[in-house]
């Protein structure tokens, strides 16, 4: 018999991170005849197996009211203590609901345990919880602690009390090393690790007719040589070293393409992206009105493309972040063998590259061999062939569906006591 299973967080929607990992272990669980279920304030998921709570969602005003009050200053007013804990209450009462109408054995919860973005949801969970002894797998993406945001509180006793709750009935899931030795160090929380995963067991489909249009359709001619860099533009991502990169190949034919908006960050990064790349002779395609989640056509006609369509036509990918939590679009380009440039984030070297990767480092600042490594990768397609071939088992024996299969196994075999999957 399969276990039912309830995914909690403030959002499964779109393509964020938590939603994109969460759909995997949804998958993977399914495979072994577990039925998953959905509890958040927004949702894409199956209306039949979900449940929508408006005030779990971290955009509600309410919550936005409460998260402008209870960051950014040291002491907070006794009417914020007082929202914070009758909201809380309420969403206790819609898990308990939740849990009943779906006949749960087991909660998987998805970041809401980790990162403040809804305080009383967090709260909720750490009192529904305690209450029931319900089994619960808290998969954490990010911690409070490593964003600057939330270095400054006035709800540093809730931080303690629920992000993440140290209880006996929850087992911790952190997605880098980090991530791990810094649980158990601030909170004496073991955790094990589950590594971000791609169904590298499953080759990606072949470039249709469709995709073979991108290039052409973003303003590219036939002998243009696409670096792609897959993120949302955003500091961190650090994308001026993908323009200087360009910029010191010194041919016409190169072009940097950026397949995401600035998101909610505000536009004033993108301006000095632009400005740089003029100046420096680059041509800059942003192309986030053409790439969405699935194929379709835009309001004035023009074909939509997904990423995967993208990645497929492009020569080269950048990735020169200064921070990941994991880095997704490393492993994207693994798995659609395409050669990479990465700056060496701190994940990446403890976590990523001790495997073996074959990818063109660089460490901060871009250097005549980083470029000229690059060079080599445009001039010789045996030398990037067996790059991407390498990279791309590499993905298979560490970041695969069969690696999240097994951990999986052990942590629904911890509660159950017997090997579901």
């Amino acid at each position: 018999m399969g276990v039912k299973i309830g995914f909690v967080g403030t959002r499964f929607a779109g393509t964020d991170g938590v939603s994109l990992e969460s759909a995997k272990w949804a998958q993977v669980l399914w495979d072994h005849r577990h039925v998953s279920h959905w509890y958040s304030g927004l949702s894409d998921r199956d209306e039949a197996t979900s449940m929508v709570v408006p005030h779990a969602y971290f955009g509600h005003p309410d919550i936005a009211w409460i998260n402008r009050h209870a960051f950014g200053t040291r002491t907070r007013t006794p009417d914020v203590t007082q929202r914070i804990y009758a909201l809380a209450d309420y969403l206790k009462g819609t898990l308990y609901e939740f849990t009943r109408r779906f006949d749960l054995d087991l909660l998987i919860v998805q970041n809401a345990l980790c990162i403040p973005m809804n305080l009383p949801l967090g709260v909720a969970l750490t009192h529904f919880i305690a209450e029931t002894g319900f089994p619960t797998i808290a998969h954490h993406h990010d911690f409070y602690w490593e964003r600057d945001r939330f270095s400054v509180s006035a709800v540093t006793d809730l931080l303690w009390m629920s992000f993440p709750p140290a209880l006996p009935q929850i087992q911790n899931v952190t997605i880098n090393s980090f991530a791990q030795e810094d649980l158990a160090h601030r909170r004496g929380v073991s955790s094990i690790l589950v590594p971000n995963v791609l169904d590298f067991e499953t080759e990606p489909e072949p470039a249709d007719s469709y995709a073979k249009n991108f290039r052409k359709d973003i303003g590219l001619c036939e002998d243009d040589i696409m670096f792609l860099q897959p993120t949302r533009v955003v500091p961190r991502k650090g994308i001026e070293h993908a323009i200087a990169l360009v910029a010191a190949l010194r041919d016409d034919r190169c072009k940097l393409v950026i397949s995401h908006a600035s998101g909610d960050e505000g536009d004033e990064y993108l301006v000095a992206l632009t400005e740089l790349a003029e100046s420096q002779g680059v041509q800059l395609i942003m192309c986030d009105k053409l790439v969405d989640e699935k194929r379709g056509l835009t309001s004035d006609g023009k074909r939509v493309y997904t990423l995967a369509d993208a990645y497929s036509q492009a020569d080269f990918i950048t990735y020169p972040s200064i921070y990941e939590g994991f880095g997704n679009a490393l492993l994207e380009a693994f798995y659609f063998r395409k050669p990479v440039l990465v700056n060496r984030y701190s994940i990446f070297v403890a976590d990523i590259e001790p495997k073996g990767a074959k990818v063109i480092a660089m460490d901060g600042y871009l250097t005549k061999d980083v470029v000229s490594k690059v060079q080599r990768i445009i001039d010789d397609p045996d030398y990037r062939e067996e790059m991407v071939n390498f990279n791309y088992e590499l993905g298979k024996s560490f970041f695969s569906y069969s690696v999240l299969r097994r951990k999986l196994r052990a942590l629904v075999t911890n509660f159950t006591g017997q090997d579901h999957l």
